[in-house]
């Protein structure tokens, strides 16, 4: 990531991003809970991209070079804590569930960052509690190195839709079914099909945000039916796709 911004302390504040709209790649000696209240944002780094729609927050440890994407009307608020503040003991990128009281506490934290208030230093405690005890999720789309695998994943990113198997994409790119089973499992940590549903909900994020109807979006990305794709969205996420951007107040 070239043109790398410096921001020594990681902001607390709320702000609205336009569909489409990014914040370049910068860091911060801070760490930083990015979370948004309406749309879905992807935070990428060198290893990956996450992303988390309205139940969902990205834990980013302080140091690492990120960048932020907005899919849809984005409300982003943004939680700095100290880098010696650590309630999650993590050092990489992390989705984290967002329950109904952490999402409150949230929005309450950064609606007034100027305030010092001890009232909001007990929110921040409380916060920070509700933190560590959020359930992390498995919501990464890994950055590939070997140029095999790449050649594959950029495939499926073209057209999410592509039915075809491993063996005809590694066909159609010069590699074994056998090579990339084992780059997918040695540089991802899963197979291709968990892999390849975790792009399609991805991109399927991405096309709920523009309010691209649910039967449209199952088969833009792959899925045999409406059906089939509510049932694995629901697993994933904890509610249905045709609910996905009426789950938070806009401009809030």
């Amino acid at each position: 990531m070239p043109n790398i911004r410096h921001t020594p302390t990681a902001p607390t504040r709320a702000q609205v991003l336009a569909a489409g709209a990014r914040i370049d790649a910068h860091r911060h000696d801070d760490h930083q809970i990015v979370y948004a209240g309406s749309g879905v944002l992807a935070v990428t780094t060198d290893a990956g991209t996450w992303f988390a729609p309205g139940n969902r927050a990205i834990w980013v440890p302080a140091g690492t070079v990120h960048a932020h994407r907005a899919h849809g009307h984005l409300d982003l608020h943004l939680v700095g804590l100290p880098a010696d503040d650590n309630p999650l003991g993590l050092d990489a990128p992390t989705v984290l569930a967002v329950s109904p009281l952490l999402r409150e506490l949230i929005l309450a934290y950064t609606r007034d960052p100027d305030d010092d208030s001890p009232e909001r230093r007990r929110l921040l405690a409380v916060l920070r509690d509700q933190l560590r005890a959020s359930p992390q999720q498995p919501l990464r789309l890994p950055t590939p190195t070997d140029p095999r695998l790449a050649a594959v994943c950029a495939l499926v990113h073209a057209d999410p839709a592509d039915p075809r198997t491993l063996a005809a994409l590694g066909a159609a790119t010069g590699a074994g079914e056998r090579t990339l089973s084992r780059l997918f499992r040695s540089e991802f940590g899963m197979t291709f099909p968990q892999w390849r549903t975790q792009s399609r909900l991805y991109h399927a994020l991405r096309l709920l945000a523009e309010d691209i109807p649910v039967t449209t979006v199952a088969h833009r990305c792959g899925w045999s039916s409406a059906s089939a794709f509510i049932d694995v969205f629901r697993r994933s996420f904890g509610y249905t796709p045709g609910t996905h951007n009426r789950r938070a107040p806009r401009g809030r």
